[in-house]
């Protein structure tokens, strides 16, 4: 018996994106407090809300927060699969709004939005897609926001086609 066979893909073409579409990334992920830390630890940032509980304690959230190049990095990468896993470079983000605290042991979600897309002037095969990406909390209350442009490939043009 003769099967199909799949190829795994990741990410979209630049003709694969409409502006008005939205991306429900999954799965989600549930922040731990060694995440919380390590992270902390490896970007050198000592500030004592991330790792000091007795610290964190006293302050008006009463227990540590993520750090937030953590939730930042977590909800970049819950995008790629949807948004850049062809992309051939970030462009730039702006517009990164946080707006509500996270703890460990928030288990957070991701959707991106289709803002704008465009043919590049100067390079005839890729295009740049702009998305905006809202991060939510579990019990759906949004913590981040953040615009991002990646350069994309248009079909026949990526480096997975080349493989």
């Amino acid at each position: 018996m003769q099967g199909t066979r799949h190829k795994a893909s990741l990410g979209r073409y630049f003709e694969d994106f409409a502006v008005g579409d939205v991306y429900e990334h999954f799965p989600g992920r549930t922040i731990t407090e060694a995440d919380n830390i390590q992270f902390s630890l490896l970007t050198m940032n000592q500030h004592p809300m991330h790792c000091d509980h007795a610290f964190a304690a006293k302050s008006e959230f009463g227990k540590p927060l993520v750090n937030s190049g953590l939730t930042l990095a977590i909800v970049l990468g819950m995008t790629v699969a949807d948004v850049s896993g062809k992309a051939i470079a970030n462009l730039g983000w702006k517009e990164i709004q946080l707006v509500a605290p996270v703890h460990p042991g928030d288990t957070v979600y991701a959707e991106s939005e289709v803002l704008e897309k465009r043919a590049s002037q100067s390079r005839p095969t890729q295009g740049i897609v702009t998305v905006r990406t809202t991060g939510k909390k579990a019990d759906g209350t949004v913590f981040m926001t953040f615009v991002r442009s990646a350069l994309v490939p248009k079909r026949g043009h990526g480096v997975e086609d080349k493989l």
